[in-house]
């Protein structure tokens, strides 16, 4: 395959940044080169290093004066709700009931699924999101649509067929051994295809018996390398009705470690209200708490306590996310931007290199894929965006005043959006070019 080279300011993180000056967390190059070659990066760091390396066939792209980072990661979104985003008025039980259940009936249709599957990922691509975490629908035809795109696109996602067999409408829901058998049937089809990975997706503890929370764990144990995938402690309506279901359970939490759900591959969307325990339990099995600020601020849910979590004695792994339809936006650029916020007002700050860690190299570790994306380091793969500080006239005007690395990040944390985004590269393919061409 004929190499490709591109050039412009190179931005990746060795580590988390502890302060705004911590210069050792991160790597950059004002005139960087990267050097790709069948989806991979082979050569990182100076311009001047690496062009020497590139064939002499090589395409070169000259990106200057832009900022070339790993592509974006969203660590939990819900494909099927592209038509319920910005659905007006309801908390958390009241929205799935009232907008979500009833839309994501339609996936039963392979059609339906597979078209908005395109616009899903043709969405996140066009926001910079390379690598995503997805629920699917509860039908197994939801999660075949899925990879399939997936894997036309050779990206690196994780996904699952939901499995919910209880407190949903006719039509949405499985049973503890159709649950069980869809999804070995999709494990054995699409994981570790190309660069697919399956997530085991019991929904949340409301919408799974006893019974089929064994059949999710029997998965876990079936296939230790798989990530698993649900909600937790969203809201306090929420966590009250589990705690009835489930009346043996200490807490929200301990309904999944009973059932061996927690673990370093486990993903708990939201986990905003936990106790010191539940916390506890998280820790000590590695399992990462998601954070999702804008469907947290949009449904009402509460306010995830980011640097609390990070600081305690035995502190939380953490990913970030768009939380899609719940969710405002498919951009992680207007995701870290409501995090920032949403920190601000408990008190306390995230600065723009950490946020930019989180959705790079930070939520790479947290979903256990940083050997393969999320920085760009020689030998990963060539998952890549290339962003544009002067983008819309009010980001080229506050540039004008811009003199640091820092201020820039934070501007386009603060101001950016899929405008920002000039072009991506997936498995060192062009990507966004192609979507709007």
């Amino acid at each position: 395959m004929t190499e490709t080279l591109l050039r412009g300011r190179t931005l990746t993180f060795l580590r988390w940044p502890e302060a705004i000056d911590d210069h050792g967390a991160w790597r950059y190059e004002e005139d960087g080169g990267l050097l790709m070659k069948d989806g991979k990066i082979v050569a990182a760091g100076a311009y001047a290093d690496v062009a020497p390396k590139a064939a002499d066939d090589a395409a070169r792209v000259d990106h200057r004066p832009h900022l070339l980072m790993p592509g974006f990661i969203d660590a939990h979104a819900h494909f099927p709700q592209m038509q319920v985003i910005a659905s007006y008025g309801a908390e958390l039980l009241e929205w799935l009931n009232t907008y979500t259940f009833p839309e994501e009936t339609k996936f039963l249709n392979a059609q339906h699924g597979r078209r908005i599957a395109r616009l899903f990922l043709d969405e996140v691509i066009r926001h910079g999101t390379t690598t995503v975490a997805a629920y699917c629908s509860v039908h197994k035809e939801s999660a075949q649509a899925f990879f399939a795109e997936s894997h036309d696109r050779d990206m690196l996602n994780i996904a699952g067929k939901v499995m919910m067999d209880r407190n949903a409408p006719d039509g949405l829901t499985d049973t503890p051994q159709s649950g069980y058998d869809d999804s070995k049937a999709l494990i054995a089809e699409w994981h570790g295809k190309g660069r697919q990975h399956y997530a085991i997706t019991p929904r949340f503890a409301i919408t799974s018996t006893p019974r089929q929370m064994d059949m999710a764990g029997a998965l876990a144990k079936e296939f230790p390398d798989l990530h698993i995938q649900t909600h937790l402690s969203e809201n306090h309506a929420e966590i009250a009705y589990t705690c009835e279901l489930y009346p043996q359970a200490r807490d929200y939490t301990d309904v999944y470690a009973h059932y061996g759900l927690l673990g370093s591959r486990t993903l708990l969307g939201h986990s905003i209200h936990l106790s010191e325990r539940e916390a506890d339990a998280l820790s000590d099995t590695g399992s990462v708490a998601v954070f999702c600020p804008t469907s947290n601020l949009f449904l009402g849910s509460g306010l995830f306590d980011y640097q609390r979590y990070r600081r305690r004695e035995k502190p939380l792994r953490i990913a970030a996310a768009t939380d899609v339809g719940g969710g405002t936006n498919y951009s992680m650029l207007r995701t870290m931007d409501e995090g920032y916020k949403v920190i601000a007002l408990q008190g306390e700050k995230l600065n723009p290199f950490q946020s930019f860690w989180q959705i790079t190299r930070g939520n790479a570790e947290a979903l256990s894929v940083a050997g393969r994306v999320g920085t760009l380091e020689e030998g990963t793969d060539a998952d890549i965006v290339v962003l544009d500080s002067r983008a819309t006239s009010v980001m080229e005007l506050r540039m004008e005043t811009v003199t640091s690395l820092a201020e820039e990040l934070f501007l386009l944390q603060t101001l950016g959006d899929d405008r920002a985004v000039r072009e991506v590269y997936v498995a060192g393919k062009p990507a966004k070019s192609v979507i709007a061409g």
